[in-house]
């Protein structure tokens, strides 16, 4: 017998554990539950979450509250065929309530994309890369009301490589994430309690975050956030008088970068960067156009 599943996440993060659940026979995707639909990009052309596209395309129920705390309770009231053994919740972007954890028959999970207790919060990934870890990981985690300190159900390891960006790593624990969460939920669930001690906490990025002042940082750590930031909120600095996007870069010298003097005396060397309102482009070919 199959076990229900209602599935909470929002960004292409949550996407192969929602389709690694639904072609699994063990389990039963009832529902999916997602952010609403919002404006992306310049044009603001409204999009829908990746997980939303992924559930059309799988034929699933999408339902997308304003408030899940407040909507969700009243919806299965309304379906109560919906009612779940286990809501999984992958990068969904929203805080749940106890009354939400309570709602299912087994347990609410999460897919967290660090190994708990380090990096509790909104952007896990980006922060292994900004504080130069060695390693990162997937860790499953019965929820509770208290930031991503719940029991934990399994943990799997990745090493962090010296030049890995946090768009690789995404990817990577994405994959190791949706086949840890349907191996784990398959087994009798064995929670053992998440360590308080050496507990780190990230926040949401904003736009600010892009902001990077060259003679604070040197030249490894403005390094660490161009592979943590791009593509968003991105890495911006100001280079020979004007504000450039720094797409790529590199503590040694390549064929077509540029240096850039940073604090403490050290040089990064830009290797692609974008300027305001244009596309990005070779470092050395921005620089031969302010000649």
């Amino acid at each position: 017998m199959s076990h229900s599943v209602i599935f909470c996440g929002t960004p292409e993060f949550a996407v192969p554990s929602l389709e690694r659940l639904n072609m699994d026979p063990d389990f039963d995707v009832k529902l999916v539950v997602t952010q609403p639909d919002k404006p992306i990009g310049r044009k603001k052309k409204v999009e829908p979450p990746p997980v939303k596209a992924t559930a059309t395309m799988l034929n699933i129920p999408v339902f997308q509250p304003a408030d899940i705390n407040e909507e969700l309770p009243a919806y299965l009231n309304a379906n109560p065929d919906l009612q779940p053994d286990f809501i999984v919740v992958v990068a969904y972007g929203k805080i749940l309530s106890q009354a939400i954890l309570d709602l299912p028959h087994m347990a609410a999970v999460n897919v967290h994309g660090s190994i708990l207790p380090r990096w509790r919060g909104a952007s896990p990934v980006e922060h292994a890369v900004l504080a130069g870890d060695t390693e990162t990981g997937v860790t499953i985690q019965i929820m509770v009301p208290e930031l991503d300190a719940g029991p934990i159900l399994a943990v799997s390891a990745f090493p962090i490589g010296a030049r890995d960006t946090a768009l690789f790593l995404r990817d990577q624990l994405s994959q190791i994430g949706a086949m840890l969460i349907t191996e784990t939920l398959k087994q009798p669930l064995n929670p053992q309690s998440q360590p308080s001690e050496g507990a780190t906490f990230c926040r949401k990025l904003t736009k600010e975050d892009a902001n990077v002042d060259r003679e604070k940082l040197t030249a490894e750590e403005i390094d660490r956030h161009v592979r943590a930031f791009n593509p968003w909120p991105g890495v911006v600095c100001e280079v020979q008088g004007h504000k450039l996007r720094i797409i790529e870069a590199t503590l040694d010298q390549t064929q077509h970068s540029i240096p850039l003097s940073c604090a403490h005396d050290t040089t990064l060397y830009l290797v692609r960067v974008q300027p305001p309102n244009k596309k990005e482009m070779k470092a050395d070919d921005w620089r031969r156009g302010l000649r």
